[in-house]
């Protein structure tokens, strides 16, 4: 079965947290959104249901985010605007949040005092450095430092509290003992970086059905230059690059009971896809609650993703992640006295109220850019060829967001992300062999496609997947394996025309 059957599965695995108080219908075991009358569910079900027709394109197809969407022209900047139906007061607050996100941190003690506490440890001094361009980070070229990727640590569970903090989700997964969970290249001055990430690629040659090769690289990962010591023997790395910034809002505001319905977790309807919800505690409430945000879905706001990149990214504390020392850990003393950037007269953190909330408002409302030559026979056609390929069982096309989201720019709006949002067995191939939170070590959160055909244009670059490895989209689709192997199998298949064609949606996108 492909979309349309998983829309209408009843998907009796899937446990909701009483927290997220939704509504059941009728007959079904699924969950149905609360914020609708019944005459707004049909409407919604309706518009978003899996279309059938590719001679043309569907209503609002050009608008993937709404009224949102972005329509200037393409360039370099085409990832940095606001929201198109914000308010002339966010766009004084979408200013004042760009105007932190691309802040540049220093060290302490220092003259500008509404400006440091960088670090002691640190990938990078400004949110714009990782999300160049509001876009796609990438993975270092020979000889050059690692600044929009960096590694991920941990090690498994060692006691009964470890285990037990990890089954109630009190943490997502267990810091490395000396380095914390996540290694930082810099320091400030009188400080070394934690060390350096190497990468190894070898090259995969793969033959497609017509006989052309595509070579895939397969990276592998070490640590090099460490200056606190040796690793744990039993740590876990795994990369990532700074995913593009676009849309983020629009994704917060789709209804949690969309998403969970879409949930298949023991593949009920026998389609070989099985998509799992993940579950995190909200740094504000405590309340388990939908993650949907981060390679493994991980993050349950916007908000708290911001808090801990400023903590982990850039040493920098929020009221949320309070630590002024960001991710020093207990064995490393020197970096844990180092002065910090606290300003009594400001607060108890090095960025308080507003900071915080600006930057996240900021994220909340990167605008979508406007598709490209939807019409054209040749992108239908790819469209055609995506969903028969079964790429939509994963990358479902349309959400309508939510009627109660508290800003009127992301209620109720028809977007077209191309992501389910759930935890997806990906194979051996993509396995980082690392668990954190819901996600076991093979499993990635599907990521959504909108944009991705402005990548190059944005970012300068066409890199994909969570640590950069493919070059290009025949080498990203290549490397789906499990609940993806279908659906790369099928692309494998395909006459060059086909996979031409295929491209050529995928960029309008």
């Amino acid at each position: 079965m492909r979309l349309a059957a998983r829309m209408t599965v009843i998907a009796a695995a899937i446990v909701l947290p009483a927290a997220l108080n939704l509504t059941s219908a009728v007959g079904l075991d699924r969950p149905v959104r609360g914020d609708l009358t019944p005459n707004d569910r049909a409407r919604v079900a309706k518009v978003t249901a899996p279309t059938t027709e590719f001679s043309r394109p569907e209503a609002f197809e050009a608008m993937p985010a709404g009224a949102a969407t972005s329509q200037k022209l393409v360039n370099r900047d085409s990832f940095s605007h606001i929201s198109a139906n914000q308010t002339f007061e966010g766009e004084d607050r979408f200013k004042l949040g760009n105007a932190l996100f691309r802040k540049l941190w220093v060290s302490s003690p220092s003259s500008t005092e509404a400006s440091d506490g960088l670090g002691p440890l640190f990938n990078a001094r400004a949110c714009q450095s990782c999300h160049l361009k509001d876009g796609r980070g990438r993975p270092p070229a020979d000889g050059e430092t690692a600044v929009s990727m960096f590694l991920r640590l941990s090690v498994p569970p060692r006691t009964d509290e470890e285990r037990q903090k990890l089954a109630d989700r009190e943490l997502t997964r267990i810091p490395e003992p000396t380095y914390g969970g996540q290694l930082q290249h810099f320091a400030v001055p009188g400080l070394e970086g934690e060390g350096r990430m190497a990468i190894d690629y070898v090259e995969e040659p793969v033959t497609l059905a017509d006989g052309a090769v595509v070579s895939l690289r397969r990276p592998s990962y070490r640590v090099e230059d460490l200056a606190y010591g040796p690793l744990d023997p039993d740590v876990m790395l795994s990369p990532r690059i700074a995913p593009p910034m676009i849309g983020l809002g629009l994704v917060e505001q789709i209804e949690p009971a969309d998403i969970l319905a879409l949930a298949d977790p023991e593949d009920a309807d026998e389609d070989g896809i099985s998509g799992k919800a993940s579950m995190a505690r909200d740094p504000e409430t405590g309340s388990l609650t939908l993650a949907r945000f981060g390679w493994k879905a991980t993050v349950p706001t916007i908000k708290s993703q911001t808090a801990e990149a400023f903590a982990g990214d850039i040493g920098i504390s929020t009221p949320l992640v309070t630590d002024a020392f960001g991710e020093c850990s207990i064995a490393q003393q020197a970096c844990r006295d180092a002065p910090s950037g606290v300003q009594e007269r400001l607060g108890e953190v090095e960025a308080p109220d507003p900071i915080l909330d600006l930057v996240t408002f900021y994220s909340q409302n990167l605008a979508v850019p406007a598709r490209r030559d939807v019409d054209d026979p040749a992108v239908l056609q790819g469209k055609q060829l995506f969903y028969g390929a079964g790429c939509a069982s994963c990358h479902t096309p349309k959400f309508v967001t939510s009627r109660k989201a508290p800003d009127k720019a992301q209620r109720f709006q028809l977007i077209w992300p191309y992501s389910d949002f759930l935890l997806h067995d990906m194979g051996e191939g993509l396995a980082d062999g690392r668990p954190v939170g819901d996600a076991d070590g093979s499993e990635w959160r599907t990521q959504p496609l909108w944009g991705i055909g402005l990548t190059e244009t944005v970012n300068g670059h066409t890199f994909l997947l969570h640590d950069g490895r493919a070059r290009n989209l025949a080498e990203a689709i290549l490397w789906h394996g499990g609940e993806g192997q279908t659906a790369r199998d099928a692309y494998a298949a395909m006459a060059a025309a086909d996979r031409d064609a295929l491209h050529a949606f995928l960029e309008s996108l």
